[in-house]
């Protein structure tokens, strides 16, 4: 379980070393570093930490925010349908797909494949 709330009542209320912290909560000093950066990246001060749950506390500090795609996405069906023609290879749909959105970013070849294998594995096998 996480000291996390803890770790900053030692700190920010006692004055307390962070060997001194790691000793008395029974933990690595590393994580008392880490959870103390966490802390004073996200601006927080000990009457701040005081109405906060140890759960809410820990979602703030340790969850990243996700970030929305910058990619540009390929339509795999139609990518599945082009593959069935004779010569067709993803090297070739991969090279389309970047010529197509020059402008802005879009997978490199390897990541491309992964993400059409992906699609691929998805689709229903029928008679």
């Amino acid at each position: 379980m996480r000291k996390i709330k803890d770790v900053l009542r030692l700190k920010l209320d006692a004055q307390l070393s962070h060997r001194q912290i790691a000793a008395a909560l029974g933990m690595s000093k590393a994580a008392v570093t880490k959870y103390l950066s966490l802390a004073a990246a996200a601006g927080l001060d000990w009457a701040t930490v005081q109405g906060i749950d140890e759960a809410a506390l820990e979602r703030r500090l340790l969850v990243a925010p996700e970030r929305p795609r910058e990619h540009v996405q390929p339509d795999y069906g139609r990518l599945h349908q082009e593959l069935r023609r004779k010569g067709m290879t993803l090297m070739l749909l991969w090279e389309e797909h970047r010529a197509d959105y020059a402008d802005r970013q879009t997978y490199g070849y390897t990541q491309f494949c992964e993400n059409y294998r992906r699609f691929a594995r998805q689709l229903k096998r029928s008679m």
